[in-house]
């Protein structure tokens, strides 16, 4: 095995332990209940190998957490109350991918712990020191009534949408048609346990072709050719352990694309937002939340070097998620979105702007006038023609569909007075601009049910009309990801910027989101942008 190896340490104070190496790996190790911590490392020559798959299950063999190794991401870690606690056992598969057939097993056989399901809620969110926070990649978590600020109620109850009180679970993420996930957990665990033993095995996957179906996504493009999905969550509320792809819309084909990229990933997440600058050729992420972490970090990747880098910035930003972020001459501004108030909770949504300066790395609040926006969540944001337009989203038990215009020359908002035939209040909804005047509104939640309607904003007129299309009409979803791509690409799939006129014909993108029946998409469908402006 070269001088290639993988540790794992228990505990602040133990030394690290040698799990796999040239002379194999231990087989088992008990643990004490007052272990709170543990830390996955990889050293050495990594040769020809791709990377090193860790799975972490209970002993009912749902997955807890980890992720995956790799040259560039060579650590994980795992804390008491952060991913979940299991009261009897658990099982740490280690798994070497490329540069051999041999699959490596690790079973860690777990004492009882000491704490109980409620003392997950106790244990405040982490706060990492900017790049020394340590990667866990493509995980896979199950929650099991946590995550709960802004609350989507069940579909099928059609009830209002209603802020949690103190005594009630909370995390940092938001649940979506939880009634059929709850359905399908219940009845995945009673089947592991009539499995008995046989269920302790892990099964092999095959490698995905495809992202995987989920929600609360960010998909992004970069050039003419290319486009690249970041975070999400899927069935069961388990954050996807294929967390980053990199689209080529020539031939809509996938790249897995978790490693192609050196520098520290961002951590799995949801409800964050990836903006990219043309000019600087980066994305931007930011925010976003996890069970009961909640992130106002900013992830840069350069798409020129393809390398991340974790930012660290001067002046002060809460922890957000379900905001906006638009990019305007160079610096993000950041409206909304949910916080915790105070940390952990009870949850709150926010109605201030943050603005990004990537060329000081500093944080800031403009002066703003005129009349402001309520407090929401969820919502949509578009620049056009230096004004940011904000429509719809959510403060609980409240659903909005007013418009608000920001104009970035004289910092003042407006409510913007509109006719036609307005969508109804939502949020998670989908949004894109068509043109230099007109967006697209797309789907989303309104407190009951999935949407399935589709609405075009003239920004010219402030005029709304509807559209019927049976690709955007067919299918209820909320939290899915719309984006507009040149139609043609004169050349392969490539890394370089191809610059295009902006009268070049346009196609439309639509991906993944949830529905009313606790269903994930994981499809792509698309359709001319010259239909949807006649």
């Amino acid at each position: 095995m070269d001088d290639f190896g993988v540790y794992a340490i228990f505990g602040v104070d133990e030394p690290p332990q040698q799990i796999l190496g040239r002379e194999g790996w231990q087989s088992s190790i008990k643990i004490q209940p007052s272990v709170q911590l543990m830390v996955l490392f990889a050293r050495g020559d990594w040769g020809k190998r791709d990377s090193v798959s860790v799975e972490l299950a209970d002993e009912r063999n749902i997955h807890i957490n980890m992720g995956k190794l790799t040259p560039f991401n060579k650590c994980l870690s795992w804390e008491s109350g952060e991913d979940g606690v299991w009261s009897s056992g658990a099982t740490l598969t280690v798994k070497l991918i490329g540069g051999t057939t041999e699959f490596l097993d690790l079973g860690l056989t777990l004492s009882q712990m000491e704490c109980t399901p409620e003392c997950i809620h106790a244990v405040p969110a982490l706060r990492e020191c900017p790049g020394k926070r340590k990667r866990s990649q493509g995980e896979e978590e199950v929650n099991e009534g946590r995550g709960k600020e802004n609350i989507c109620p069940n579909a099928s109850e059609k009830v209002t949408p209603q802020r949690r009180s103190k005594n009630n679970h909370h995390g940092g993420q938001t649940r979506l048609f939880s009634q059929k996930e709850e359905q399908t957990a219940t009845s995945s665990s009673q089947s592991r346990k009539a499995k008995g033993k046989q269920a302790k095995t892990p099964s092999q996957t095959a490698p995905l072709d495809k992202p995987s179906g989920r929600w609360g996504q960010t998909l992004c493009p970069i050039d003419p050719q290319t486009a690249i999905l970041i975070g999400g969550q899927g069935a069961r509320m388990q954050f996807c352990k294929d967390p980053i792809w990199k689209l080529c819309t020539e031939d809509l084909s996938w790249v897995p694309a978790e490693t192609l990229a050196e520098g520290p990933t961002p951590e799995a997440r949801i409800g964050h937002t990836a903006t990219y600058d043309p000019e600087s050729k980066r994305i931007f992420v930011f925010g976003g939340s996890k069970h009961k972490k909640w992130f106002n970090d900013v992830h840069i990747l350069d798409t020129q070097t393809w390398r991340w880098t974790l930012v660290e910035a001067q002046g002060k930003v809460p922890p957000l998620a379900y905001h906006s972020c638009s990019m305007f001459r160079g610096e993000l501004f950041v409206f909304g979105g949910v916080f915790p108030r105070p940390h952990p909770e009870p949850d709150g949504c926010s109605d201030s702007i943050y603005i990004f300066n990537p060329e000081m790395a500093i944080w800031y609040q403009p002066i703003v006038n005129g009349e402001k926006p309520a407090p929401r969540s969820g919502h949509s944001a578009c620049v056009m023609q230096g004004r940011i337009f904000v429509f719809g989203g959510w403060d609980t038990p409240v659903c909005f569909n007013d418009m608000f215009m920001l104009d970035l020359g004289l910092m003042e908002f407006s409510v913007v007075k509109t006719s036609g035939t307005a969508p109804s209040p939502r949020s998670w909804h989908g949004c894109a601009v068509l043109s230099d005047c007109s967006f697209l509104i797309h789907g989303g939640y309104n407190g009951n049910n999935a949407l399935s309607d589709a609405f075009v904003f003239n920004t010219d007129t402030s005029c709304w009309f509807s559209l019927a299309f049976p690709q955007l009409n067919s299918v209820p979803r909320a939290g899915h990801s719309i984006i507009t791509m040149p139609t043609t690409c004169k050349q392969g799939c490539t890394d370089e910027q191809e610059e295009l006129p902006e009268s070049a014909p346009q196609t439309l993108l639509v991906f993944g989101g949830g529905d009313n029946e606790g269903s994930f998409f994981s499809d792509l469908f698309t359709m001319p942008v010259e239909e949807l402006r006649d």
